[in-house]
């Protein structure tokens, strides 16, 4: 009788492809992942909801009688999963049944699975990138010593950023051999139950309170021409935790800047009269100067301006500033007419380093249906699924193996995370 692989050929695909795609994976491994199933149906559309963390301020008193005050609000923000395209690679079968009698299976398999994860890797690193609030350094300046990279472990550290989990900071290879040059003994062998992909990408498993890695994934973007790169704000933007808790973006309604300026999305703009404020004690943050810190937001997608250099910046961290101050993250509302400036060079290519806690970001797996065919659904064990499925094309008279991940992407908390320049 013939060889019938049907039955369990997926399943060992299955297997194969995702030893590879668990073995190379960096960036992705270092945030908050899971399988969102059960969250979506066609009511949902393409998002889902992760809900944000409550606040309060407390009262002070004499005897304790807090009769004469008012009862804190319970305000509940949501963080919105956004459903993000399919990623599929595809093979003829009959390669795939020459791999299995001739025991080449991961040859084959491998560089599938490679592909997957440096796409998904690449992709989601365009979306820290655009999406952490914090910076340090000038944008545009490359980093150059241990100094810079431990001026974002204070700033995440002065902004309230919780040690609970896992802080990480990702530099490109040149970097490493920068810093390797400057200084050779903060290397390390890491000790943590990692794959081997992810143990050779860490520099230093505990700098400055960080996980230090090198990744090839970073996203970069080229700052515009334009000679003057400062405006003002048109009007007060919204700036309480209702108008920004769902998004905890914040629309930015701007002039005077260069005219028809065009925006790339990562650049940051900073806001004159604001400073930033640590999240948990609500205290101003203070620099090795003795300086506040102003506040910086990071632009969101690209924007064109207008003849006269307006137009709406929407920025990742929004500045809240109102009464009660349970939610502020600023110390003075952005006001009509402040100065804005975008940061960095007219012509540099900016690749920023990024740093953020584990819960800054969240990639969520949707499930994926089956198909009419040979189907397996394998999941790692952080819960990225991946759909292993065997097919034929009728028309094409052809069979056919395809490996598929779909997943949507979430700020948890952009606060948590930035960008680092030199």
């Amino acid at each position: 009788m013939a060889n019938n692989l049907d039955s369990n050929v997926t399943r060992q695909l299955a297997k194969v492809f995702t030893d590879s795609f668990e073995s190379s994976r960096v960036l992705s491994k270092n945030v908050d992942t899971q399988l969102l199933s059960g969250r979506f149906s066609p009511d949902s559309g393409t998002t889902v909801d992760f809900k944000r963390p409550t606040d309060y301020v407390s009262k002070r008193t004499s005897d304790g009688d807090i009769s004469g005050g008012t009862r804190a609000d319970i305000i509940t923000g949501k963080a919105t999963g956004t459903v993000q395209d399919m990623f599929t690679v595809d093979v003829e079968f009959t390669r795939v049944e020459e791999a299995l009698h001739l025991g080449q299976l991961e040859q084959l398999i491998a560089p599938m699975a490679t592909r997957i994860k440096t796409d998904l890797e690449v992709d989601f690193a365009s979306y820290m990138m655009k999406n952490g609030n914090l910076s340090v350094g000038a944008p545009g300046t490359p980093v150059s010593t241990w100094a810079h990279i431990a001026e974002a472990g204070a700033m995440m550290e002065s902004t309230g950023v919780p040690m609970d989990n896992d802080w990480c900071y990702t530099v490109n290879p040149y970097t490493q051999t920068t810093l390797a040059g400057v200084d050779r003994g903060l290397g390390n062998i890491p000790t943590g139950d990692f794959s081997a992909a992810h143990r050779k990408a860490i520099i230093t498993e505990d700098f400055a309170g960080m996980k230090v890695m090198k990744a090839t994934t970073l996203d970069s973007y080229t700052i515009a021409a334009g000679a003057d790169r400062a405006g003002t704000l048109t009007s007060a933007p919204t700036a309480t935790y209702v108008g920004a808790k769902d998004t905890m973006t914040q629309t930015l309604a701007v002039t005077a800047f260069q005219a028809n300026l065009v925006v790339k999305a990562g650049e940051t703009i900073q806001v004159a009269g604001s400073n930033r404020l640590n999240l948990s004690t609500r205290q101003p943050i203070v620099d090795g100067s003795g300086a506040n810190i102003l506040f910086t937001g990071t632009v969101q997608s690209d924007v064109t301006l207008g003849a006269s250099g307006e137009g709406n910046i929407v920025i990742a961290g929004a500045g809240i500033y109102e009464a009660t101050g349970a939610y502020n993250t600023i110390d003075a509302a952005l006001a009509n007419g402040a100065v804005v400036t975008l940061l960095g060079t007219a012509g540099d290519i900016v690749q920023p380093n990024l740093f953020w806690h584990k819960q800054a970001f969240s990639i969520g797996s949707v499930p994926i249906p089956k198909l009419f065919s040979t189907d397996t659904l394998a999941t790692t064990e952080d819960g990225l699924q991946i759909r292993v499925s065997k097919y034929s094309d009728g028309d094409a008279n052809k069979q056919i193996v395809r490996f598929d991940l779909h997943p949507a992407y979430a700020t948890l908390n952009p606060f948590f995370a930035g960008q680092g320049h030199g």
